[in-house]
């Protein structure tokens, strides 16, 4: 079995990303931690735990940071809509979540899988960046640590220049890309080129025929419709998931090795994932960043975890 800790800010694509994770046979997900960014911190928990319940598992879930270090928070809630998951009425209320601040569970956790867990961040990296300023030599700590974030090459689809996650709090994910830690980063380039369904590939997936399958197409109603109208996109689009995919199966992607920085000013100069491709820098490379991947492998892991 391998050890996953998945840090979410969970919305349409977290939830499958998850679904991913708890049905994979070899995969012992300890915490999932919850962060405020695509919808605030209390509907990302429901999310979360109404995915657990569905899927039949019984790992805790944690609240986590409600904003960013240093900044207001600003969700996607007009991408992902108010609920998070399509607006479709699922019924997202009265769930717990379990005893535990997110950033003292990912430091329990860490410590107690010492060199055995792999870290998944789906969302703003805030809960990671505070258990790290609380223990520096937790990043020393992890097996590796998969991040969905930022521009491998590219446009972004918050700014012209700047993904998401990053941009939410920019701060955080300085303190992450610079903590030393063996990191993996997967733009939304990868989640564009690799990991959009039509309406006819959606249906593909719903044709498994299970409540899981109809589940993770159900959900991005809204997301389908901004993908289509703001993005360009022929559907919706899977950034969570393509990563969880490459950290239960990295040869499911092609990497190279950069030196990336986060830039924290205001305006476009907000949040940008500086990817050194040539090295002009002359600074040696901290991470590892997706350049490709194998989309069919991709989706029959997605067909696989929903049947």
């Amino acid at each position: 079995m391998r050890n996953f800790i998945i840090d979410t800010d969970t919305a349409s694509d977290d939830a499958v990303a998850l679904v991913m994770a708890l049905r994979q046979p070899d995969i012992d997900v300890k915490a999932i931690t919850v962060v405020a960014g695509n919808v605030p911190l209390e509907m990302g928990i429901q999310n979360a735990l109404y995915t657990v319940e569905l899927c039949g598992a019984d790992t805790p879930v944690y609240a986590g940071c409600a904003k960013p270090l240093l900044r207001e928070l600003e969700t996607a809630q007009d991408v992902h809509g108010r609920d998070g998951l399509g607006d479709i009425g699922l019924p997202l209320q009265g769930r717990a979540p379990a005893r535990g601040h997110a950033a003292d569970v990912l430091r329990d956790v860490i410590n107690a899988n010492a060199g055995d867990i792999t870290l998944v961040t789906l969302g703003p990296l805030t809960n990671v960046a505070l258990a790290l300023l609380r223990e520096p030599e937790l990043a020393q700590r992890v097996s590796h640590c998969w991040i969905m974030g930022g521009i491998g090459a590219g446009h972004g689809n918050v700014t012209p220049t700047a993904e998401f996650n990053i941009w939410v709090d920019p701060e955080a994910a300085k303190i992450v890309y610079e903590s030393g830690m063996k990191m993996t980063m997967v733009g939304w380039d990868i989640s564009w080129k690799y990991a959009t369904f039509d309406a006819e590939q959606a249906a593909e997936i719903r044709g498994v025929g299970t409540r899981l399958a109809e589940f993770v197409v159900d959900i991005q109603a809204t997301l389908t419709e901004f993908s289509m109208t703001e993005n360009a996109l022929p559907g919706f689009d899977l950034p969570d998931p393509i990563t969880m995919a490459a950290a239960i199966d990295p040869s499911i992607a092609e990497f190279e090795n950069y030196r990336v920085d986060v830039t924290t000013g205001e305006g476009l100069a907000r949040g940008i994932t500086v990817v050194d491709v040539r090295g002009v820098g002359k600074r040696a490379p901290q991470m590892r960043v997706a350049t490709s991947a194998a989309r069919s492998a991709f989706v029959d892991m997605l067909k696989r975890s929903v049947s």
